[in-house]
């Protein structure tokens, strides 16, 4: 099926879920990454079937740009634009993050803190509206849409087509673990790093309290060895023991995936050598990963609340501060730590929250499974509640306990109102604070 006529199929099926009067779902191929489960009224409304929309449409090496449909994943990208020695500018960590997930949602990597997420690096979006309108939007073109698509998950239009950067690349990633024993000068050398530019990719693990590991990596033309951490090896146990790594550039993006950073830890044995040997290719990937979550998680944590995952976007100026909180009252390790410098403070900020940020350089702390069973304590709102006092702002695919109040102090939406009016006047495709505050 050529992409127009993927299109006109989608604005048939739009015409149709019209008469339903009432909001509809996406359905895509790939598993989804609302966490901690997606077993919520979403599931009983209409579906759009979006599964066709997973292309590559082409590559571009002169210009070093591509173009592509929304549902194709970073890897299955990677493995085309790599023949041609490019990248995207961001590529999330997970195997099963498409780009336009990554575009309406949240994206992030260890270039994050050159580049920002991937949207930054894209040029023009096609947009489908409910009325089934094609809008072609860019900074120089329909920009107010161009810039809110980011951060609507799906709640203002369809990406049907996405027009991005690619970056020079080298075949291998030499990838160096440097440790400290305190905060102060593992703070200090990370700022220090990410000022002087002198490395292709940064990010870090606080292992625990005592233990403090920056990441810090260089794409390279060869290597006397490469490691790969896709199944009988732990990455994030390796940071702590090594020194160095050399990776294959394609493993070292996806070095995270098997554990989904350290999730797999929760399933008996897949931290141990024989578990991992003989189960691990039905249960390690991100794929299997979520797709066991969705399928046992309601039932094994029925009548509990679920594990705190969740990344949240911390000023850099205020990150000393909330680490300190962190340690004494959420006391969770791992922690990942991802740079993240955006090219300004966007405008799906509220003006009041836009007005206390001093700079668009963000920590992105990713909390990944920390138990939530206290009677008294609900982490995952104590850790929304912080991140609010702190200025920062975390993803909404985690549980949102925000009163409707609240979420627009952090989003704004006056700007989410007038290109709602453009793209979606009928709210076909819900609204932003009903569809993520379930």
């Amino acid at each position: 099926m050529s992409h127009k006529e993927k299109i006109l199929d989608i604005i048939k099926q739009l015409k149709n879920l019209k008469s339903k009067n009432q909001p509809v779902s996406f359905s895509k191929k790939t598993v989804s990454h609302f966490v901690p489960s997606a077993h919520t009224s979403r599931e009983k409304l209409p579906k759009l079937d979006l599964k066709s929309l997973d292309s590559l449409l082409n590559i571009d090496p002169k210009k070093n740009i591509g173009i592509a449909e929304p549902g194709l994943t970073f890897s299955e990208l990677l493995i085309e634009s790599l023949k041609y020695n490019l990248i995207p500018a961001v590529v999330p960590e997970l195997k099963t993050i498409t780009l336009g997930g990554a575009i309406s949602g949240c994206s992030i990597e260890s270039m994050s803190y050159k580049y920002g997420g991937f949207h930054d690096s894209c040029l023009e979006y096609e947009i489908i509206t409910s009325n089934g309108e094609i809008i072609i939007c860019s900074k120089d073109n329909n920009q107010d849409i161009f810039d809110m698509i980011h951060g609507s998950y799906g709640t203002l239009g369809i990406i049907s087509k996405i027009k991005f950067k690619l970056l020079p690349a080298k075949p291998y990633v030499h990838l160096l673990y440097k440790k400290y024993n305190n905060f102060e000068q593992y703070w200090n050398d990370l700022q220090k790093y990410c000022q002087e530019k002198q490395f292709d990719f940064i990010d870090g693990i606080i292992y625990n309290t005592n233990l403090f590991i920056l990441c810090l990596g260089n794409m390279e033309d060869s290597a006397p060895f490469t490691s790969k951490y896709d199944w009988l090896k732990v990455f994030y146990k390796a940071t702590a023991k090594k020194e160095e790594d050399y990776f294959k550039i394609y493993d070292y993006f996806y070095r995270y995936d098997a554990d989904c950073h350290w999730l797999s830890k929760k399933i008996p044995l897949m931290e141990t050598f024989f578990g991992r040997l003989f189960f691990g290719k039905f249960v390690l990937g991100s794929s299997n990963l979520i797709k066991l979550s969705k399928k046992f998680g309601p039932k094994i944590n029925k009548g509990k609340k679920p594990d705190v995952v969740v990344d949240v976007f911390i000023p850099n100026n205020n990150f000393p501060q909330f680490y300190n909180w962190y340690k004494k009252d959420f006391n969770f390790f791992p922690l990942w730590i991802v740079p993240y410098r955006a090219p300004k403070i966007y405008p799906w900020v509220s003006n009041s929250l836009a007005s206390k940020i001093e700079d668009a350089f963000f920590i992105d702390a990713a909390i990944y499974g920390k138990e939530n069973n206290e009677k008294n304590i609900d982490y995952a709102k104590m850790l929304e509640d912080k991140v609010f006092e702190l200025n920062g702002i975390k993803t909404l695919i985690s549980q949102n306990h925000y009163s409707r109040t609240r979420f627009w102090e952090i989003y704004n939406f006056e700007n989410f109102k007038k290109v709602k009016q453009k793209t979606d006047p009928n709210n076909l495709f819900n609204d932003l604070y009903k569809k993520m505050v379930r």
